[in-house]
């Protein structure tokens, strides 16, 4: 449980102090890497955590001085590129220890409980999809049974690669690529022609776009 309320930390004080650049030596992986914050990290709310104004100086020079070290070893061209990656490991985690020894003991148990709220927040929402879904596409009892099976499936599946102490983060960005592949392939088995081309015109439909044009989302600074 630790290691899940520290992980989250990291990702959610990146964003609130300035969100953290984190240079990439393959081109596509940065890419990558960021869809998996995004879908493993979700946004807490850091103004909750009081945070004094001596721990925000701190956060910031931290991030400072982590992005220092990742463009210095960016630019170093004479390691392999298994070295580069060990060491960017490395980094990465040196860094996610400094940022968690900043915090108190109380300001860590917020975070668990801001975790656990917002693990609750998403449930529901996903229920309420779920429902919004079965109706849009005309879903039997049967194919909503089966596509609910197979999303806690794939929940399973990624909490377990996440709390994988073995695998590194590009080991464990891979298999969450893979875990992707497996789920579209699936939903491809379980809904018909007519389903899957309703889902795909509604994945191109966002809130304040049209036919497929999505506005930039503002992201707001909560520190």
């Amino acid at each position: 449980m630790k290691k899940i309320i520290l992980s989250a930390l990291v990702v959610s004080m990146a964003l609130a102090v300035n969100a953290q650049k984190i240079p990439e030596r393959k081109p596509g992986e940065h890419g990558m890497h960021k869809k998996m914050e995004m879908k493993r990290g979700h946004r807490m709310d850091m103004s909750k955590l009081n945070l004094t104004e001596d721990q925000k100086a701190k956060f910031k020079s931290q991030k400072e001085s982590f992005q220092k070290e990742m463009e210095a070893l960016k630019k170093n061209d004479n390691i392999t590129v298994k070295e580069w990656k060990t060491k960017m490991e490395t980094l990465r985690k040196e860094n996610k220890a400094k940022m968690e020894s900043i915090l108190t003991a109380d300001q860590k148990a917020q975070i668990e409980k801001m975790k656990i709220e917002g693990k609750e927040k998403r449930e529901a929402m996903g229920k309420e999809r779920a429902e919004k879904m079965k109706t849009h596409l005309g879903l039997t009892d049967a194919q909503a049974t089966q596509l609910e099976k197979n999303r806690i499936g794939v929940q399973q599946k990624m909490k377990a690669i996440k709390e994988d102490k073995k695998m590194t983060d590009e080991q464990k960005r891979e298999q969450v690529k893979e875990l992707m592949k497996s789920q579209k392939e699936s939903m491809k088995s379980i809904l018909t022609e007519e389903q899957l081309k309703k889902l795909k015109d509604s994945k191109h439909r966002r809130p304040g776009g049209h036919d497929g044009e999505r506005k930039k989302p503002v992201v707001k600074e909560t520190v």
